[in-house]
């Protein structure tokens, strides 16, 4: 039987930076069906209600079906101090960050945290997250066990340093490795969760913690691998005095065997031209974090990557300073404009959906809606505020309509989330 939801309904073929916006389906009158958490069926509202006449019938009107939201690179202990004011990265690290992380040591504290971000982000419309922990191994069993009880698809590792860091959240090579493997063997493919190996940056780690981490990711091949890269200028000069010998950032991965398809990198701002090359000849991932590069003064993201790169979005909470991808796309857009480049909404809603997906090679699963998809849907108000209503009432065509929810628009416009074929 199942469940048929109607509604205008956005769904990809393919690519639009790589093939234009027309690559984009909309249907104004259009449903989906869902059955035994997946996408069993999409199209126009009346063949779909005359092919499933038995399936119960979900009718939201004038609000747009998606997929839901796909956030590709956040750090979910720091749910509570999103919005910290006035510092760069490393000042935030210090004086923010780590304090805060140090808390994580307790399960207790780990676990409200957890089921936190993840009714937050629920609330936003995002449906799939890839997130640091803390350097305790109760940090990723509390995301994971909050994730599970929800039916989430979610990606976690914990979070490996062994210098840079006060003590309580330094760990060594062979802790690194040996933490990382057994939360690996423990949660990896269980339900929908994946375990994703996790050095924060190389200014936290050595050589040889690096070097630990890339043998494990060559013993698990199919994990994820998630770090950060070329975020700050003052990061970069701080990472060219730690490892003189090395030609570049990306190098100091590379030279450890942390380079591959399957490796996603955070922010990815000041990039050198070997770094370019090397990035896409390795297939590489980058994750675009356009309100934690502003708000703490990172710089742009050149989105033209995104033609010869697997890239996706992020709210990076909380170094970024909206849990919505909403909010992230609007910032993403805005700092586009300030590259010269006006994305369409087409490539912007492809981002935070599709886009994400394919950068943590899950696009076969969710991010879009086909049959086969995983149910992971959002239903989107787009005329959720008085702004935004008056702005899309002489709207002609879904882009005219979608934009100024893209640019306005908060928790206010998620109407319904629908996790593996459930509504939340």
């Amino acid at each position: 039987m199942g469940d048929l939801l109607l509604g205008q309904v956005l769904r990809f073929d393919g690519d639009p930076f790589a093939d234009g916006e027309g690559v984009a389906r909309h249907e104004s009158h259009g449903a989906v069906l869902v059955q035994n958490g997946r996408i069993a069926d999409a199209g126009p509202a009346d063949r779909l209600r005359t092919a499933h006449p038995q399936a119960r019938i979900t009718d939201y009107g004038r609000a747009l079906i998606s997929a839901g939201f796909v956030d590709a690179h956040v750090h979910y202990p720091q749910t509570a101090m999103i919005a910290s004011w006035g510092k760069r990265l490393i000042d935030w690290l210090n004086l923010y960050t780590f304090p805060e992380e140090m808390r994580f040591g307790d399960p207790a504290h780990a676990a409200d945290i957890a089921n936190r971000h993840l009714d937050l982000t629920l609330a936003h419309g995002t449906t799939s997250v890839c997130t640091y922990a803390t350097i305790h191994p109760a940090s990723v069993d509390a995301y994971f066990t909050a994730a599970k009880a929800r039916g989430q698809r979610v990606w976690a590792g914990k979070t490996c340093m062994d210098r840079n860091a006060p003590e309580g959240l330094r760990d060594t090579p062979q802790s690194a490795y040996d933490d990382s493997r057994a939360l690996l063997q423990k949660w990896h493919g269980v339900d929908r969760l994946s375990y994703v190996i996790t050095p924060r940056f190389s200014p936290t780690s050595t050589p040889e913690q690096l070097a630990a981490l890339g043998a494990l990711w060559r013993e698990h091949p199919d994990c994820l691998m998630q770090t950060h890269l070329s975020e700050q200028t003052d990061e970069i000069a701080w990472v060219q005095a730690l490892f003189p010998q090395s030609r570049d950032y990306l190098d100091t991965y590379e030279a450890q065997g942390l380079l591959r398809e399957g490796a996603v990198y955070g922010h990815a701002i000041h990039l050198t031209a070997r770094e370019r090359a090397r990035l896409i000849e390795a297939g590489a991932s980058l994750v675009h974090c356009p309100t934690s590069n502003t708000f703490i003064g990172s710089g742009l993201f050149d989105m033209g990557l995104a033609r010869s790169l697997r890239v996706g979005l992020a709210t990076d909470t909380g170094g970024g300073s909206s849990f919505s991808m909403l909010r992230t796309m609007a910032a993403a857009y805005e700092v586009a404009q300030l590259n010269g480049t006006a994305l369409h909404p087409a490539q912007l809603w492809w981002l935070a959906t599709q886009g994400s997906a394919r950068a943590l090679h899950a696009e076969d699963r969710i991010g879009n809606i086909a049959p086969g998809m995983e149910a992971d849907l959002v239903v989107i108000d787009l005329a959720s505020t008085p702004a935004i209503e008056q702005a899309t009432r002489r709207a002609e065509n879904i882009w005219q309509a979608l934009f100024p929810t893209i640019m306005m628009g908060d928790d206010r416009a998620i109407r319904s989330v629908w996790v593996a074929g459930r509504e939340r």
